[in-house]
Order: C-alpha cells, then structure tokens, then sequence
C-alpha cells in the first residue's frame, strides 16, 4: 500500500513539474520578439527620430537673425547632437531592449529643444517632464491628465497642453499609433516588443505606468522600480511643484546655462553627446 502511494505521489510529482514546463515554455514563446516586431518598433523609433529632425530644421529657422545667449547655443547644440546620437544608437540597435537607450536620447534631445524655444522668446525654462504620454512626437508634457485605458483605471498621465485640453474636453486625444499586423493600435497596446520603447519614455515613472495598463499588454512591462512615492496618485503625489524624488530633479534650470541635466530620467549626464551636428 505504502509503495502505491509512493508510486502516485511520485507520478503527480512528474506531472505538475511538466505542466509547469509547459507554461513557462507557453509564456517564453508568448513574449518572444520576432524579427518582424524587431523592425516595427525599429521603425517607429525612426520616425520619431525623423519627426524630430523636422522640429530642429523649422526651430533653426525661427532662431534666424534673433541673438541668441550661450545657453540657447549650448542646449541648441544638445538637441543637434541628440539627433545624431539617436540616429546612431539606432543603427546599432539588434535587440529590442536596446531601442530604450534610442528613446532616452530622444527624450533629451525633445528637452534641450524646448529650452532654446523659451530662451528665444524670453520665457521661464520648462520644468523637466517626460514627453506627452499620448504622442511623444508632441514634445515634453506641459502638465498631468486624468485619463484611462479602456478597461483602465483612471490614473494621471502627462499630456502637452493640446491632448490635455482634448482629454478635458471629453474628446479623444491625439495617440500615436503603429502597425501590428493590418491594423494600426496605440503603441501601449502593441506588444512587448514595444515595452522598451515605452520604458526609455516613462521608465522612471514605471509605478504609474503599472498601475495604468493592468490588464493590458504593456502590464506589468515597466518593471524596475517607481518614481518617487507614487502607490497612491499619480504624479502629484511626488511633489505638487513637479517630478522630484529620489534624490533628482527633473525641474527647475535642468539642461540651463552651460551646466548638466538633471539627472533621473534621461540617463546621460551633464557633457552632452558628441556625434556632429544636425543635417
């Protein structure tokens, strides 16, 4: 008798170990990046390096016969170098993981961008924020929105001041979408191929970005920690004044006269990139 349990014991044994290998070997071959999404999200990333080529031709042409001050020329120079930086790191990309350092270059370029705007027209210099959840094509957030996924809770995201004023409006605001097979879907809903390209945007803000898409595709994908104390709301409850926390600062003369970025949510410091200028 003591053998026959032993027998079936041993036997159920086996059995839940190789279920447990199929469901491993299920979710492995579930969150593979295949070639095809390797080139999509490559893709994408390309046309927002292009995008933002764009924005530095037609800002080179605003600076046009207007005297600029060093630190414009110096965080001119930042965004020129960004670009070429990015565009590089993206020709060496062969791996998906990789696009998130693509992303963060970006994103330091975007910023560099928006203070030679407002040094030109003699404005305050941004706080340090990430770009517009919606489209990061628009630039970095000006503020934070409530907003929610479909099937989402709502959670406050950054928006530019045009999505945020949609969102408000009760209007759908103006997402960024990619191909997945024949249709085009926001890039949070494109599949862990595009969780990189997300976590090189809002990687420091990986508590809220969490919280938000549970039950969704990018669930779960912003893996390495929050930002600050955020278990409870959103950004806000980092600091009423902006995104601080952890010892950085993304506010304030981040990236301003000649000196280095806040440290944080860009991940390179105070040199800037040297990679020639723009083309």
């Amino acid at each position: 008798m003591k053998w026959i349990l032993l027998i079936a014991v041993i036997a159920i044994a086996v059995m839940a170990y190789r279920s447990y290998q199929r469901t491993q070997l299920q979710a492995k071959k579930k969150n593979e990046i295949t070639s095809a999404e390797l080139a999509s999200v490559k893709k994408t990333a390309e046309e927002d390096i292009t995008k933002f080529g764009e924005e530095l031709q037609d800002l080179d042409l605003d600076m046009v016969g207007k005297d600029l001050g060093d630190g414009a020329r110096q965080d001119y120079q930042r965004a020129l170098d960004a670009y070429e930086s990015s565009k590089q790191a993206l020709d060496a990309v062969t791996e998906a993981d990789q696009i998130k350092h693509v992303i963060e270059i970006l994103e330091d370029g975007r910023y560099a961008s928006a203070c030679v705007r407002a040094r030109v027209n003699g404005e305050p210099l941004p706080q340090r924020r990430p770009s517009c959840f919606f489209n990061p094509q628009h630039g970095p957030s000006t503020e934070d929105v409530t907003w929610a996924p479909p099937g989402g809770a709502p959670r406050e995201v950054p928006a530019c001041a045009a999505d945020a004023e949609r969102v408000r409006a009760g209007a759908d605001p103006d997402v960024r979408k990619v191909m997945v097979g024949p249709q085009r879907v926001p890039y949070w809903e494109a599949g862990p191929a595009y969780s990189p390209y997300a976590q090189g945007m809002f990687g420091a803000l990986g508590g809220v970005m969490t919280g938000m898409f549970i039950g969704t595709m990018l669930g779960g994908m912003f893996a390495g920690g929050g930002y600050g104390d955020l278990a409870g709301g959103g950004f806000d409850s980092v600091d009423a004044g902006g995104f601080e926390g952890g010892g950085d600062d993304f506010g304030g003369d981040a990236g301003g006269d000649g000196g280095g970025w806040s440290d944080g949510f860009g991940g390179e410091d105070g040199g800037g990139f040297d990679f020639g200028g723009f083309e």
